[in-house]
């Protein structure tokens, strides 16, 4: 025990420390279920490569692992409709997703397809043609359905956090140079 403080003094900092935590908690939770499940967030960049073959790279799943540094492991599921369906493992965890939409070379629609987890939506990929190659716009239509990862995903993580890792990693990848906005 500490020649400077009390046993008693010690306990008592630390059932108010337990307080103080227990009210934040609380806090982020009320504030959290406040906020609206559904949010809608979009990011924009350009790509040296034209509409047909990045839509290609989008929708080779298979092939993610080799350019996209956040991802551990795919699992390929059977096709939904002709479709890829997957399982994608990042350090965050396994997510399955389907493509819902695929309309080549401007157009595809990736949802989450498990409706047990915290979070769900959908990301729409916009390829548009541009001088260098395309745009790409991806607009994600979320929803988090945990009032505690609400709050985080509002005011901590952001709601474009994954997609500008997303972006981050295709830029990253030899040919492309660095990101253009």
């Amino acid at each position: 025990m500490s020649p400077f403080w009390p046993k008693e003094m010690i306990m008592r900092w630390a059932v108010w420390i337990v307080i103080a935590l227990a009210a934040i908690a609380g806090m982020v939770a009320l504030i959290g279920s406040r906020l609206p499940k559904a949010h809608t967030a979009t990011r924009t960049t350009k790509v040296k490569m034209p509409p047909d073959a990045l839509f290609t790279l989008l929708s080779d799943v298979d092939n993610y692992k080799t350019w996209r540094r956040d991802v551990k492991h795919v699992e390929r599921l059977p096709d939904r409709d002709g479709r890829p369906a997957w399982v994608e493992e990042t350090s965050t965890g396994k997510i399955p997703l389907f493509f819902e939409r695929m309309e080549r070379p401007s157009l595809l629609v990736g949802r989450i397809a498990d409706p047990t987890l915290s979070f769900g939506g959908a990301w729409t990929y916009r390829l548009t043609p541009t001088a260098g190659g395309s745009e790409l716009s991806i607009t994600e239509d979320g929803e988090v359905y945990n009032p505690i990862f609400r709050f985080m995903s509002r005011f901590v993580f952001g709601y474009t956090a994954t997609m500008d890792t997303f972006i981050k990693h295709l830029q990253a990848r030899p040919g492309e140079g660095s990101p253009a906005r």
